[in-house]
């Protein structure tokens, strides 16, 4: 399935993509109030009860999407997590996932604005995929991480790279600047996250493109290393990393500005688009 949040007829809405259109829950299953909350116990069972036989009550083309999870307790980001990744930045290999925090209000859904801020012109793009936790835990063994997934979608860490050089924190939490989706697609269709090809395009220009097997720490790993240091729940947002060809390690550096395109694309989940516009300031 693919499990999307979105604004339909000026309303908050979650549903499921079918062909171009969307099967709107929020009626249907009303006990849970947005995506999110779906997400745990039997919510993946009931939306599959749900929309089983039922007719698509808007075209995608007629929805705006949000954030594929707009409003995640978490959003944990693995950085430097591919080998070719590692070379190109001049940094040793992490002994261990490496791990920042990104917080909610940087989130952006598929077409919409990615903010270059005003206080700097280094905006950088990483794309990565990202798993949303479906049942929560901790201290989850790598065995069984699988087991906690409930689907992949395609992010965008929005780099402030001047920023970054002295606060990681800072320079990856400029509001809107990471995108999420277009959709969240359940793990019954991508079994094996490691046989996924992940393509970034800035302007319809390949920049980067890898395996997912390639990660450095693998998503148990990284999920098994996460629910050790705080407790895992539905919705949370795990990123797992970029490969290389990003801007800043590129001659000259290729920065995004007002106006560029940038997609996301990887197999088995879609595109996730996003426009690139300078920060307003009042």
């Amino acid at each position: 399935m693919k499990l999307a949040s979105y604004v339909a007829d000026g309303k908050d809405c979650f549903g499921v993509v079918i062909g171009d259109g969307v099967v709107t829950l929020n009626q249907r299953l009303p006990r849970y109030a947005d995506l999110r909350a779906a997400l745990g116990g039997e919510g993946l069972a009931d939306i599959r009860r749900a929309v089983e036989g039922a007719k698509a009550d808007h075209k995608l083309a007629d929805v705006r999407l949000k954030p594929a999870i707009p409003n995640p307790e978490k959003i944990l980001c693995a950085g430097i997590n591919y080998r070719a990744h590692a070379a190109e930045t001049g940094r040793e290999l992490p002994k261990q996932p490496s791990m920042f925090i990104r917080l909610a209000n940087t989130l952006v859904g598929h077409e919409g604005e990615l903010i270059r801020p005003s206080v700097s012109q280094h905006f950088d793009f990483e794309g990565e995929l990202a798993l949303v936790i479906g049942r929560g835990g901790r201290h989850i063994p790598a065995e069984r991480a699988l087991e906690h997934i409930a689907g992949y979608t395609c992010f965008v860490d929005g780099s402030v790279r001047d920023y970054q050089k002295f606060s990681v924190t800072s320079g990856k939490n400029f509001p809107g600047t990471g995108p999420l989706g277009p959709w969240i697609v359940t793990t019954d269709e991508i079994p094996d996250p490691t046989r996924l090809t992940l393509t970034t395009r800035l302007n319809g220009a390949e920049m980067q493109k890898s395996g997912t097997d390639l990660l450095i720490y693998s998503v148990p790993q990284i999920i098994a290393f996460c629910s050790d240091f705080t407790p895992l729940s539905p919705g949370d947002v795990i990123a797992t990393g970029t490969p290389d060809g990003v801007g800043h390690r590129r001659t000259p550096p290729l920065w995004m500005k007002p106006g560029d395109m940038l997609e996301v694309e990887i197999s088995g989940i879609g595109t996730l688009r996003s426009r690139v516009v300078d920060e307003r300031v009042s």
